[in-house]
């Protein structure tokens, strides 16, 4: 999307459909729906957004122009679910009512559903919330904006990711083009991702634009996705200094030369991680915190939420905004996402649960996870909220789990993972494709040893609903 189609598409009027007489019905059958999927354990999160599709197409515009402060719309290829968890946490921790979608059903029948579990029958229409704070998908997040203008948007990356369902990387970005010019507020954007940064040409005139970004001295930890598959030619896990002649820049370098500092000045940067804990550079000044989040991957998120965040507060004209001590104060109580670094015990013995569906996100938790004195187990689905096309794994560097090796491999497409896997020469005690057997056996291999599951999507919501007959694990209303 270009300037003129920018323009084009902020002034082209949005048109209303009419509400049909028996809307009033859509939320009371709404809440059958989700009352009977629960107790038969199908339909998943999404069944009562379809019910209220079908009655009230008014009713996600409607419902959602209420709040008096608008809605925050968070998407990108990695870490929505986590980071649109971190900025709720932070503004309800700070005195805001937030009404999110947390379960990651982050289509738009997904957002009514949530809406369908917050309201009453009994409350009508009305949503008890200040503010909103959604996940959505890159492709849904477009069906999205055509019904509902956000006032925040976040932008998180885009990553090659889903290529049967989005396409080349180029499209993923145009379909996020279409978000930043929908925005009537603030646009907060990674300033170390270049597709992303350039969308700020995309916003409507009056727009504030706000970056988060990395020091200088991380930028090696979260390459791009063109630098990953230049990395990529010299083979995985290469060493970088091979991949260029002697007289050329460094990749980072590279990075660091094409970035105008002068014009992308980033209101939140990481600045170093630690052991469950963070420094961040916030308007100039550097501040840190403990965090309770996994993984360097999730501190990065944490730069993104504080940067949309202040830019809410500082939207709040009831009070002066909460200081950015607050804001780290707040942060610093915000647990994981389920499945993104969750943690469920079995026995007295943790569990850990990471959510992997594509290379950069597989390559970051890797990275972010000793494999030492852990038994890992991967699980590979190929469903459709997977993606089918799972040639992805190919490019993950998996050699850090030579060491220790992998106890378990599972799911629809195990027996693929278990060849890659051979590929970079990783021990694999056991392949079993059925998921609930292979969790039976894996839990119980070695009892007293900690355990480590990366998974994809669907995987995770079939090892929750496996450990959930062994074990606590938290309802968090996905069904199976």
């Amino acid at each position: 999307m270009n300037e003129d189609q920018a323009k084009q598409y902020n002034d082209t009027p949005r048109s209303t459909p009419r509400r049909p007489w028996y809307a009033g019905l859509a939320l009371p059958a709404a809440k059958i729906a989700r009352t009977i999927s629960r107790l038969t354990h199908h339909g998943g999160s999404a069944l009562p957004g379809r019910v209220v599709e079908r009655m009230d197409p008014t009713f996600l515009a409607s419902t959602l122009a209420q709040l008096p402060m608008g809605v925050v719309l968070v998407s990108g290829t990695n870490g929505k679910t986590t980071t649109t968890r971190m900025v709720s946490s932070m503004l309800q921790s700070l005195g805001l009512k937030v009404f999110t979608n947390p379960t990651g059903s982050n289509f738009t029948r997904g957002v009514i559903s949530a809406l369908v579990e917050h309201m009453t029958v009994l409350g009508g229409r009305k949503l008890d919330a200040d503010i909103a704070v959604l996940e959505l998908d890159e492709a849904y997040a477009v069906h999205f904006v055509k019904q509902v203008h956000p006032r925040y948007t976040l932008l998180l990356n885009v990553m090659r990711d889903q290529l049967d369902r989005f396409g080349e990387i180029d499209n993923t970005a145009r379909l996020l083009g279409s978000v930043a010019a929908a925005t009537t507020g603030t646009l907060v954007l990674n300033r170390e991702d270049p597709r992303i940064a350039q969308l700020a040409q995309l916003a409507h005139h009056g727009t504030n634009i706000r970056y988060f970004g990395l020091a200088d001295s991380l930028l090696s930890y979260f390459p791009s996705d063109d630098e990953m598959h230049e990395l990529d030619q010299v083979g995985a896990g290469a060493d970088e200094s091979n991949a260029k002649e002697p007289h050329e820049p460094s990749l980072q370098q590279r990075r660091l030369d094409a970035r105008p500092q002068h014009e992308l000045k980033a209101e939140v940067v990481l600045k170093s991680v630690g052991d469950h804990r963070a420094s961040f550079v916030i308007a100039g000044r550097e501040r840190s915190t403990p965090v309770k989040l996994e993984g360097v991957y999730n501190l990065y998120n944490a730069a993104a939420a504080l940067a949309i965040v202040r830019a809410v507060l500082a939207d709040k004209s009831s009070a002066a905004a909460p200081s950015d001590e607050r804001l780290l104060q707040a942060l610093s109580t915000v647990t994981p996402a389920f499945g993104r670094g969750e943690v469920i015990t079995y026995r007295g013995v943790p569990i850990d649960l990471v959510l992997v569906k594509n290379p950069m996100g597989f390559r970051l938790a890797l990275s972010s996870f000793s494999p030492a004195d852990t038994d890992t187990m991967i699980a590979i689905r190929d469903e459709y909220a997977d993606g089918r096309d799972m040639s992805w794994l190919w490019d993950v560097d998996f050699s850090s789990l030579r060491t220790e090796g992998v106890s378990m491999v599972s799911g629809t497409r195990a027996y693929d993972m278990a060849l890659r896997l051979d590929y970079d020469q990783v021990p694999v005690v056991q392949v079993e494709p059925d998921l609930a057997l292979a969790l039976g056996q894996f839990v119980d291999m070695h009892p007293s040893r900690r355990k480590r599951i990366y998974c994809t999507y669907t995987a995770m919501l079939n090892v929750r609903t496996a450990l959930g007959k062994m074990t606590h694990v938290s309802d968090v209303g996905v069904g199976a």
